[in-house]
């Protein structure tokens, strides 16, 4: 059974740096799509970054691009999130999720409904 844990949340002032983790056991990375997403109190939950091994593509959410990168640490089996410049509206409960490898367009796939195994989530507080 796939399990992921999430941690790195935390407080941070407006313009500042968090790097979440996302730590994957019972499976291995270079088998699925991992995403990160988020919710938001009052909002739904949406795709803001997705990584696909097999090919090396990524995908960021308009709302990211440029501020956030997603990566992995092969020997770990971790999936790493690096926000900087963050703002108050990122303010959110980040969660990881796994995925058997699709071919479909990661734009397309980086939608929670299409994500079968989640992690517990970290809250992230971006506030002065």
């Amino acid at each position: 059974q796939v399990q992921l844990v999430e941690s790195g949340g935390g407080l941070v002032q407006p313009g500042g740096s968090l790097r979440l983790s996302c730590a994957a056991s019972r499976f291995t990375l270079d088998y699925y799509v991992i995403g990160w997403f988020r919710q938001a109190p009052g909002k739904e939950r949406e795709g803001v970054s997705c990584f696909r091994s097999s090919d090396g593509s990524t995908y960021y959410a308009d709302s990211v691009k440029d501020r956030f990168t997603i990566s992995r640490d092969n020997a770990k089996n971790t999936v790493y999130l690096q926000m900087n410049s963050l703002k108050p509206e990122d303010t959110a409960v980040y969660y990881c999720a796994a995925e058997p490898l699709s071919r479909s367009p990661l734009q397309r796939m980086c939608a929670p409904s299409h994500f079968g195994s989640w992690g517990q989530g970290t809250q992230v507080t971006v506030s002065s």
